[in-house]
């Protein structure tokens, strides 16, 4: 595994002068290095009942590292002002991933404008003080949360793909014995970390689960987004990037979803342009449109949708990067006439040139003897979803300059 690299700066002497070259790196600024996009409390569960007198324990898996961090918390759907009493953080390496172990010793507090406590107001996002630690790239951070409660609904990201934790009272400075693991694999708070780095910026890859991650082995990073950040950590600096996950499964162009999470363009500002540092979005949606239609859906408006994305994210001065739709003959939401609609929708967004540019997930998954099915190696078994080889294959479709 890479590790984090202070990157020396390469000079040009020129006529006596001394000129930054063409490859020289960014001054240290504030970047994405991890997200989740967030959706309403279920009607079940911790996130339905909140939590009393309690300290989560969560694991954000950085992709680009720095010299400080600092988190961002959701209450964006809280029902009640929420008081978070106080909170830790501490990088910490693959041996104990999947565990709440940490050394006790490398713990470090995180400030709310220099006070350990801050009250969130109902509907608002937080972003801490800085919090000066070094940490590595392509590694864990660990972020303790303790909540004097009662908290009431927490706003969440159902699908994390990581184990989280929760132990009685405040736990910010334990080693993680007092720790038992939450079911299921939801996040709780975090929506994001920062850090501050001499890379570029960051790309946001907004989508529906495939970009989420489901049926992901937990606490492996490997979803798509994960696959793509490795590929960036290994190229040459001046492409290195944050990358930003901000899919949600069963998320729609079309309609707002629940826990599904708000449709594509109500969520747009939060996930895309509320995102630190972000250059580039990536836009990989429509298939759960087109599949619970059951192939009612105009692919028009899907294009629409498609259209208003583009241009919003070039109102912000990013780059958008269109991604065709994967196979999915044998799903259960499965149509011929949906079928039509996804290669329609596909089509346009190889050849209308109204994206900056295309990654092409299509041709990268598809079964060369039957185009509308995933390649048997890289089915996870529903048809709908890639595995993880599937996962490495869509990364590899990017071409990294586009990015």
């Amino acid at each position: 595994m890479r590790r984090f690299k202070w990157l020396a700066l390469v000079v040009v002497l020129v006529g006596g002068f001394v000129t930054p070259s063409a490859t020289a790196v960014q001054p240290a600024g504030w970047v994405g290095s991890w997200s989740v996009a967030v959706t309403p409390p279920g009607t079940s569960g911790l996130s339905a009942t909140g939590v009393t007198d309690t300290t989560l324990r969560q694991v954000a898996h950085l992709s680009v590292g720095g010299a400080q961090v600092r988190l961002r918390l959701s209450h964006v759907y809280g029902t009640r002002p929420l008081v978070v009493g106080k909170v830790s953080v501490t990088p910490r390496g693959d041996a104990q991933a999947g565990t709440p172990t940490v050394d006790p010793a490398k713990l470090v507090p995180v400030l709310f404008d220099g006070r350990a406590s801050v009250t969130i107001p109902v509907g608002s996002e937080w972003v801490s003080d800085p919090v000066r630690v070094v940490v590595p790239e392509d590694t864990d951070l660990v972020i303790s949360t303790y909540f004097p409660g009662p908290t009431g609904p927490l706003t969440q990201h159902p699908a994390g793909y990581a184990t989280g934790f929760s132990a009685a009272g405040d736990q910010t400075g334990g080693d993680g014995s007092a720790y038992q693991a939450i079911p299921g694999a939801a996040r709780y708070i975090i929506e994001g970390v920062d850090v501050q780095s001499r890379v570029r910026g960051s790309v946001v890859l907004f989508g529906d689960s495939i970009t989420d991650g489901v049926v992901s082995p937990v606490d492996k990073n490997l979803r798509y987004p994960d696959q793509l950040a490795d590929r960036l950590l290994a190229a040459p600096p001046a492409r290195e990037l944050g990358v930003l996950n901000a899919g949600i499964s069963g998320n729609r162009l079309l309609a707002n979803a629940g826990t599904a999470g708000d449709s594509t363009l109500a969520r747009f500002d939060r996930d895309v342009i509320g995102q630190t540092g972000v250059r580039t979005v990536v836009l990989l949606e429509g298939i759960n449109d087109i599949g619970n239609s059951r192939g009612a859906t105009d692919p028009a408006d899907l294009i629409a949708i498609h259209r208003q994305f583009i241009r919003r994210a070039h109102q912000a001065g990013l780059k958008v990067i269109g991604a065709t739709l994967t196979p999915y003959e044998g799903a259960g939401y499965y149509t011929p006439e949906g079928e039509a609609d996804r290669q329609a929708l596909n089509t346009w967004i190889r050849t209308s040139g109204e994206y900056d540019g295309v990654v092409d997930f299509d041709k990268a998954t598809r079964d060369p003897a039957a185009p509308s099915k995933f390649l048997p190696a890289y089915d996870a078994g529903d048809h709908l979803h890639p595995n993880a080889a599937g996962f490495k294959a869509m990364a590899a479709a990017f071409d990294l300059r586009q990015l």
